[in-house]
């Protein structure tokens, strides 16, 4: 079983920052790329952002770039969103997830956290 759980969310005014966590636990032999997801009230799940487990090609939604940026922790088997000049569309529940490999020679699974609530007043 693997479990992600994300954390950091909450609320904040109209150019402020908040740093959101998402650590993967459970069994798991390696875990390839890694993402955050969003989803505001009465719209669709979108991506935000993707990392890969060398961080070599990351991928930012158009809206974010240059105001939020991905990195992980591999040691930690853990991936940040760095979100600052936040603004209030960009409330909505963050989601991460993450492909893992449970057992050598075995192929991917991708595994979803519950969501943290991030909420920007104006």
């Amino acid at each position: 079983q693997v479990q992600l759980v994300e954390s950091g969310g909450g609320l904040v005014q109209a150019g402020g920052s908040l740093r959101l966590s998402c650590a993967a636990s459970g069994s798991i032999f390696r875990i390839n790329a890694m993402g955050w997801y969003r989803q505001a009230p009465g719209k669709q799940r979108e991506l935000v952002a993707t990392i890969t487990r060398r961080n070599s090609t990351n991928y930012y939604q158009d809206s974010i770039k240059g105001r939020f940026t991905i990195s992980r922790d591999n040691a930690r088997n853990t991936v940040y969103l760095q979100m600052n000049s936040l603004k209030p569309e960009d409330t909505a529940v963050y989601y991460c997830n993450a492909d893992v490999i449970r057992a050598a020679l075995t192929t991917p699974n991708t595994y979803w956290g519950q969501g943290t609530q991030v909420t920007v007043s104006s």
